[in-house]
């Protein structure tokens, strides 16, 4: 099949998809951590610990849709019908995990870590099927990163509204009461995913789907094969370590222009800096990586975002003009390898298929977006916990000085580090393009 055979009408729908997401990734990369310290009223402390609690939960969950789905088949498709049967609820959840009940304490850490946690059930339920779609949709790796290309452009339109929007729709619609600010702006976020949902559903058309019979067996046996493979342990663990950057990076953005900055006026601006420049790099991605090889160049993109970052610290915080221009630089880097990212996830699934003789796209998938949550997790309980231990004072707008540099290292030298680490970690994956042509030829 020619790439051309993919209509940019169905690379728009499924898109789309990522789009409805990403209006709720964003709103939790960007304002959960301040908002369950500064609104809801959290100790950063128990907000990082409830964090890793619903993840750990999470992952038993990821693993069991994403086995549930490689033995679905319906008259919708394979992964179509899961985004059908969960937009609606969907948007319901991401709006209630926004509100802010008048109960005690305890009362309001219970109903966080309920409302959480549901909001990363119908979140799994129906952003996994959506992943592992992409590997139904074509069988070609190139058309794939194409799709991808499109997918995270798209997807950054959905974070662009959050980041444009969010702040001032708070203070538009709560009238002086954040509480109730956060909460109908999630509402018609909400409202809005669903809406791009139901388009993804019907402009999309899953082309290979595999017999049912070769999904059969138990679960203990597909994940026994896919923790025998290396290629899908880097991409686990990747993962892992990236989203821990990444979420330290956008978690502390809000602090960093509050404290280090001193200029809380521009967190809107900042945050809607980073998803334009993440959307152009997606947006250009399949045009710098064309004739590079998918490891080589997500290494070389990797590499140099780290040194940027540690620029990142050394700039003067007096120096806005020139903290946005790297800051732009960093996210430019950052969203064209993030389509080479899971273009080689869905390598993954394609060179497991020809070693098993299975197509096991829904737990590959699902275990890879279950290494991405347990990532943010992880980087927001550091951020809750780095923050507890450095005397930050959730509401207040004099911080201590260890507060404020911590701060700082959140926002550049920490995530410098781990992303340096991830090309480490890829000196272990073994799919370049050589290989995998070869591969998929025998």
């Amino acid at each position: 099949m020619s790439d051309s055979a993919i209509s940019i009408k169905e690379k728009i729908g499924y898109g789309l998809g990522d789009t409805a997401c990403n209006l709720v990734w964003q709103t939790v990369m960007l304002f959960m951590a301040y908002f369950y310290t500064d609104v809801f009223g959290l100790s950063p402390a128990h907000m990082g610990t409830m964090f890793l609690v619903v993840r750990a939960i999470d992952a038993f969950i990821d693993v069991g849709i994403g086995a549930m789905a490689d033995r679905t088949r319906t008259r919708f498709g394979q992964f179509r019908p899961y985004i059908l049967w969960f937009a609606i609820p969907f948007g319901v959840v991401c709006t209630l995990t926004f509100y802010t009940p008048d109960f005690s304490y305890t009362g309001k850490l219970i109903y966080a870590y309920a409302s959480y946690l549901l909001l990363s059930i119908v979140y799994s339920a129906i952003n996994v099927p959506y992943c592992a779609m992409i590997n139904n949709i074509s069988n070609d790796s190139r058309q794939r990163v194409s799709l991808q290309s499109w997918r995270f452009s798209l997807s950054a339109i959905g974070g662009l509204i959050v980041s444009i929007s969010a702040l001032p729709l708070v203070k538009y619609i709560g009238k002086g009461n954040i509480q109730e600010g956060y909460f109908y702006t999630m509402m018609v976020f909400g409202a809005l995913s669903v809406v791009f949902f139901y388009i993804c559903f019907s402009n999309t058309h899953e082309r290979y789907i595999s017999p049912v019979e070769q999904n059969s067996g138990s679960v203990w046996r597909d994940f026994k094969t896919l923790c025998g493979n290396r290629d899908w342990r880097s991409m686990f663990t990747l993962n892992v370590v990236n989203l821990i950057a990444v979420l330290f990076k956008g978690g502390s953005a809000i602090y960093y222009c509050n404290y280090v900055l001193n200029r809380p006026d521009i967190s809107t601006y900042l945050l809607t800096t980073v998803i334009i420049s993440g959307t152009i790099g997606a947006f250009i991605s399949s045009r710098i990586f064309k004739n590079i090889d998918k490891v080589k160049g997500f290494k070389y993109a990797m590499f140099l975002e780290a040194i940027l970052l540690i620029v990142v610290y050394i700039i003067s915080p007096d120096m806005l003009w020139l903290v946005f221009c790297t800051v732009i630089l960093v996210n430019v880097i950052q969203g064209a390898a993030t389509p080479l990212q899971w273009g080689m996830i869905s390598d993954v699934v394609d060179v497991l298929e020809k070693e098993s003789g299975r197509k096991l796209s829904g737990i590959v998938f699902s275990t890879n977006l279950f290494a991405i949550k347990l990532g943010i997790a992880l980087g927001g309980a550091f951020i809750g916990w780095l923050l507890a231990w450095n005397d930050y004072v959730g509401g207040s707008e004099i911080q201590p000085e260890n507060a404020v540099h911590t701060v700082a290292l959140l926002f550049s030298i920490y995530p410098a580090i781990l992303v340096f680490s991830l090309v480490i970690i890829m000196n272990h994956y073994t799919l370049n393009d050589a290989r995998l042509e070869a591969i998929t030829k025998t």
